[in-house]
C-alpha cells in the first residue's frame, strides 16, 4: 500500500497516519504524521506542495490544525494518503522521513479542559464490591447517564515524563486521624482518551449525532491514581488530589477516520437512556489494551464492550450548555474486562492488595519506586490488521523530600504511624 519500507509488526501501516507534535535535536517542535517506523516532516512537505494551511504543521502543538473542524482534517488525511501511496510523490517526502528513534516526541496538543469518565461497567461493579461490599455494586444513577468528573488540565504531561510520587492526607480504616506523607497506594488506569478539535458554543449542547463533527481522535491516556488519598478525600465532592497530580497521554493522535475499521455496535443499554443520550448509530471501537509492568505483560483490558460511548459522553458533558474547547480532552474512565487478566488498574488486578500479583517472581499490589508502566493500544481493522494507538509510558520516581519532610513532622507531632 506504500512506496515508505514499513517494518513488520508495525503500529503505524499505511491507513493509520497519526499526528504528533516531535522535536528533532535542536530545532523547533513540529508536526508530524508517524508512518513504520519513521516521521514525516510534514511542514516542509506541505510547503514545497503549496498545501492551504501549511504553515500549521511547523506549529509547536496540534490546536491550530485541530480547530480547522472536520473537512480539513479530511483533506488532510486524503493528502497523506496519496503522499505515501503514491510513487510520484517519493523525491518530495522521502528527504523529510526522520527516524522515530532520532526525535522526541512533545505534548502533542495543548490540554484546554479535561473531563474523566468512569465508563466501564466492569471497572465500576469492581470497586463497587471492593468498597461496598454490603451493597449493590453500581450506584443508581450509572446506567442512567456517563458519571464523570473535572481533572486538572495542567498536569496532563506527554508520555515518558517521570511520576513523581504524590503526597498528601491518608487515614488508615483502624487510625483515629488522618497522617501526611507519600501515597503507599500508586496505582495506574488505562483509559481511551477523546480529542476535541471544533469547539462547540456556550450554551448549545452537542447532540450524538455530532460527535464526529467536533472529536478529531484519540489518544492513550494513563490517568495516574493515588487511591490512599483518594480514599480519604472523596467524600463527599469526589476525586480531588488523589486525581490530580499526573495523567500521561501517548504522543500520537489517531483520527476517527482511521479508527472507522474497528467501529462496532455499542451493546445493549438497560435500562433504556433518556433522548438526549439516544441515538441510531452509537458505536465503540474494537480496541485492545496491553498494559506492561517493568516490561511484563500483566493485563489486556477490552474497550468494544464499554457501557458509555463516546458521542455519549460528549453529549452528557455539554447537556447543561457547557462548552468545549479545541484542545479540551475527555477520557473513557478505566477500562476492565470480565476476566482477571483484563483489569485495568492495580486496585482491582490485585484486589485491594489482598492478591498481589506474580511479576518476575516478585510480589506486587501497588506501585513502588522505579517501577515503570508502559500502556499500548491497538485497534482491529476490518481485514484482521491492527491498526495502532501507540504507547504511553511513566517511572515513578520518589516522593520530593520537602514532602517527606513534612510527612515526618507530622507524624512525630501527632504520634501516628505512617499506614495506608
Amino acid at each position: 500500500m506504500s512506496w515508505i519500507d514499513i517494518p513488520d509488526g508495525s503500529p503505524f501501516g499505511a491507513e493509520n497516519l497519526p499526528l504528533g507534535v516531535f522535536r528533532h535535536g535542536d530545532e523547533e517542535p513540529r508536526v508530524g504524521a508517524a508512518i513504520g517506523d519513521q516521521i514525516i516532516d510534514l511542514a516542509p512537505v506541505a510547503s514545497a506542495q503549496m498545501l492551504d494551511g501549511a504553515q500549521l504543521f511547523a506549529e509547536p502543538t496540534l490546536n491550530a490544525f485541530l480547530a480547522l473542524g472536520r473537512p480539513a482534517w479530511r483533506a488532510t488525511r486524503n493528502w497523506l494518503l496519496d503522499l505515501v501511496r503514491n510513487e510520484n510523490d517519493r523525491d518530495a517526502v522521502e528527504p523529510h522521513l526522520i527516524p522515530q528513534s532520532a526525535v522526541t516526541m512533545q505534548l502533542p496538543f495543548e490540554v484546554g479542559d479535561y473531563v474523566d469518565f468512569y465508563a466501564s461497567e466492569q471497572h465500576a461493579s469492581n470497586l463497587g464490591r471492593l468498597f461496598r461490599p454490603d451493597s449493590e455494586p453500581l450506584l443508581p444513577n450509572w446506567k442512567h447517564l456517563p458519571v464523570g468528573y473535572h481533572g486538572r488540565a495542567g498536569t496532563i504531561v506527554a508520555s515518558g515524563t517521570d511520576i513523581v510520587r504524590p503526597s498528601g492526607q491518608r487515614k488508615a480504616p483502624d487510625a483515629a486521624a488522618p497522617t501526611f506523607g507519600p501515597s503507599q497506594r500508586l496505582d495506574i488506569e488505562v483509559e481511551l482518551g477523546y480529542v476535541v478539535g471544533t469547539p462547540s458554543t456556550l450554551g448549545k449542547p452537542v447532540s450524538v449525532e455530532d460527535f464526529a463533527e467536533h472529536v478529531y481522535g484519540v489518544v492513550v491516556v494513563n490517568d495516574w491514581s493515588a487511591r490512599d488519598l483518594q480514599a480519604w478525600e472523596y467524600v463527599p465532592l469526589g476525586p480531588f488530589l488523589g486525581k490530580s497530580f499526573a495523567t500521561s497521554i501517548s504522543p500520537w493522535v489517531v483520527s476517527l477516520d482511521a479508527l472507522a475499521p474497528s467501529a462496532v455496535p455499542l451493546p445493549a443499554q438497560d435500562p433504556p437512556v433518556l433522548p438526549y443520550l439516544d441515538g441510531p448509530n452509537l458505536t465503540n471501537f474494537d480496541i485492545t489494551f496491553e498494559v506492561r509492568l517493568n516490561g511484563h505483560l500483566v493485563s489486556s483490558p477490552p474497550y468494544r464492550d464499554i457501557y458509555w460511548s463516546p458521542a455519549q459522553m460528549l453529549a452528557h458533558m455539554t447537556v447543561n450548555g457547557a462548552s468545549v474547547r479545541t484542545g479540551d480532552l475527555y477520557a473513557s474512565g478505566t477500562v476492565s474486562g470480565p476476566e482477571k487478566n483484563q483489569r485495568g488498574s492495580f486496585i482491582e488486578l490485585s484486589w485491594a492488595g489482598r492478591e498481589p500479583l506474580i511479576v518476575d517472581g516478585k510480589e506486587h499490589t501497588f506501585l513502588e519506586d522505579g517501577d515503570e508502566v508502559t500502556i499500548s493500544a491497538w485497534a482491529a481493522g476490518a481485514d484482521g490488521s491492527r491498526i495502532g494507538l501507540g504507547e504511553v509510558t511513566g517511572t515513578v520516581v520518589p516522593a520530593s523530600a520537602a514532602a517527606k519532610r513534612e510527612g515526618q513532622h507530622a507524624r512525630q507531632h501527632d504520634g501516628s504511624l505512617d499506614r495506608s
